[in-house]
């Protein structure tokens, strides 16, 4: 009897394969738990509770005005160049002081803020002029009778 050659049995590769996907994967995990684990997140900023209060004053503010029997009112003249504010008639008497800030969206530098000094009738006239045309954001923050309010309206100039 003879014996054929006998050729040496054919490795097969999928054992391999997947062992190496496996490792693979267990070192891809392992780097990104480890970025993870360097990443710094802070989603609380140091005065966390400041700024908390501070917004729900200005929520406290927004709600005040909200509430007024007639609305504060901010109306533009695109004629005269004009922003009128004008205050709700349950304010006269009391010692009106704040602020009326200006907001540019898209250009920072053209923000200002000018004083709130309503005339005796509630009414306080703005020249708009010298505004460049485009969105603007006006903010009137004030205090009545100690209490805060605060009104935010958008405001388009041609």
């Amino acid at each position: 009897m003879t014996n054929p050659a006998v050729s040496p049995p054919k490795r097969n590769i999928w054992p391999y394969a997947i062992i190496a996907v496996f490792v693979l994967f267990a070192a891809y995990i392992g780097s990104m738990v480890y970025r993870a684990m360097q990443t710094d997140v802070n989603l609380v900023s140091a005065d966390y509770y400041q700024k908390e209060l501070a917004h729900q004053q200005r929520m406290d503010a927004v709600a005040r005005t909200t509430a007024l029997p007639t609305p504060v009112q901010i109306r533009h003249d695109a004629a005269s160049r004009r922003l009128t504010l004008e205050l709700p008639a349950a304010l006269a008497g009391q010692a009106v002081q704040g602020q009326v800030h200006f907001f540019r969206p898209s250009n920072e530098d053209l923000d200002f803020a000018l004083p709130l000094q309503p005339a005796a009738d509630l009414r306080q006239s703005i020249n708009t002029s010298k505004m460049a045309p485009g969105l603007w954001r006006v903010q009137l923050d004030f205090t009545a009778g100690g209490q805060a309010y605060f009104l935010e309206q958008d405001l388009t100039l041609n």
